[in-house]
């Protein structure tokens, strides 16, 4: 990455883009797209953005669980061939979704007792987790929550795990999690914890942890990463696990970024977004099921919070604090509004090209809060300077965590929606993204140069060429 700047000077504008309000981008078609995770070095505000997960692993029916809590033991997965296996393994799914159907409703109903009584007496250090988890689902405006038992393998626990537990049988199930929060989610998420289940003398069974063998690159719920503090904003929601953080001003930051992206993409996106705080970095990768220190100079990620993708699933901005606390307060503004412009603009689930999609929300960051043109697009001026014209836009791996380019990537790209607006303007800008946006065809983006701008990518590109010369050597 390239280096860092000082986040406090922001200061001249731009080129001024007038407002509109055109028809919103509209949620792209089903279709099969590689994951997308993108680092963004965003000028002075030292900020990064990522747009994460625009690929779709299998459309779930993700109606098929409604409001409200239960289980389907009868859904789990009974591997066991032989009669008296299969026999245990019905006794365990049965028992276990009986467990987790108590334990999703309590949560729902607020039942502190009925809640504790699912969990295992004997499990001193799992009774504060859970105690957390029950407070966390409960400061969260909860519409829904469904524990469904999936299935479950009895060989998965050490020998040493299984003695230390005690009981008359333990197991570890796999336990889809889904919950959807009232007036901010139209899907719920559904993700994927390991649940370890014990038999005591007596035949009661228990819940004895959350987590027992989890996978090092498994997405964890943020709910499962510590104490959760929850500030209303007047259309965002902001969830923290960092108790020193000013939740207040964050919801304002966000609710100002809501409506400063609907300046120009209109209003009839939901104008709802959720906010994660992580109290640190790996809180926010294991958010995202990344490994340690990936995200060191990662300020925002824009992700959808589920292990599958597909239009309607819950999308969230997750900030890290251990970049996002260098910048200015005005640098936070920019990341958030960056972050948000990919919420509106269905980004995750959007098959525009990176330069589009970054260059996009660049543009309408900048466009909110003016920065020297000559300090954002620094790196890449440099290289203009030295003879090094970029022959192209720049492709997917341009914008690759080790890319050695990055900086210059996102610059290009914003400059590149910049001369759509200054030479066609704002709306025709908005347009092309609506364009190839919606598009089916694997030529979207040239097709929408023609159709939308009336010219061609190669045409574009040599413009755009000279216009990067003539902003360097300004």
């Amino acid at each position: 990455m390239s280096e860092e700047r000082d986040p406090t000077v922001l200061s001249a504008p731009l080129e001024a883009a007038r407002e509109v309000d055109p028809e919103p981008v509209q949620p792209a078609p089903e279709s099969s797209r590689a994951r997308r995770f993108v680092r963004r070095g965003l000028g002075l505000a030292v900020a990064a953005g990522l747009v994460a997960g625009a690929a779709y692993v299998g459309l779930r029916d993700a109606g098929s669980q409604g409001p409200g809590t239960g289980t389907s033991p009868s859904l789990a997965s009974v591997s066991p061939s032989d009669g008296v296996g299969a026999e245990q393994a019905v006794h365990r799914s049965t028992v276990g979704g009986s467990l987790l159907q108590r334990m999703a409703s309590s949560i729902l109903a607020g039942d502190q007792n009925s809640f504790s009584a699912t969990v295992d007496p004997r499990a001193t250090t799992f009774a504060a987790q859970a105690q957390m988890i029950y407070d966390n689902f409960r400061a969260l405006p909860l519409a829904s929550i469904v524990m469904r038992y999936v299935s479950d393998d009895p060989t998965a626990l050490p020998a040493a795990r299984r003695t230390e537990l005690g009981g008359s049988e333990s197991w570890l199930a796999q336990v889809e999690v889904s919950w959807r929060l009232r007036d901010f989610d139209q899907q719920p998420v559904r993700m994927t914890v390991p649940v370890t289940m014990v038999t005591r003398q007596g035949g009661t069974s228990y819940i004895a942890s959350f987590s027992d063998q989890v996978a090092a690159d498994a997405r964890r719920p943020f709910w499962l990463l510590g104490t959760v503090r929850v500030q209303h904003g007047e259309r965002s929601l902001v969830v923290s696990l960092d108790p020193n953080a000013d939740l207040t001003e964050y919801a304002q930051w966000e609710d100002d970024a809501i409506g400063d992206v609907s300046k120009v993409l209109g209003t009839k996106w939901s104008r709802k977004v959720v906010l994660y705080v992580p109290r640190t970095q790996r809180q926010m990768e294991y958010v995202l099921g990344a490994p340690a220190g990936s995200y060191a100079h990662i300020a925002a990620v824009t992700t959808a919070e589920a292990e599958e993708r597909f239009v309607g699933v819950p999308v969230r901005i997750v900030v890290n604090p251990a970049v996002l606390d260098a910048t200015s307060k005005q640098g936070r503004r920019i990341v958030l509004t960056h972050e948000t412009t990919h919420v509106a603009s269905s980004a995750t689930v959007s098959p525009v090209p990176l330069w589009l999609a970054e260059g996009f929300a660049d543009y309408v960051a900048f466009r909110t809060y003016p920065v020297p043109t000559s300090m954002v697009a620094k790196d890449l001026f440099r290289e203009v300077r030295a003879g090094k014209v970029p022959r192209a836009l720049p492709d997917a791996n341009a914008f690759a965590t080790s890319s050695q380019r990055l900086a210059a990537a996102y610059e290009s790209a914003w400059l590149a929606c910049r001369l759509i607006s200054t030479r066609y303007g704002e709306h025709e800008l908005v347009r092309f993204y609506r364009a190839v946006h919606n598009s089916t065809s694997a030529t979207g983006p040239e097709d929408a140069f023609h159709d939308v701008l009336g010219t061609s990518q190669q045409r574009f590109v040599a413009d755009w060429q000279r216009y990067l010369k003539r902003l360097a050597n300004d």
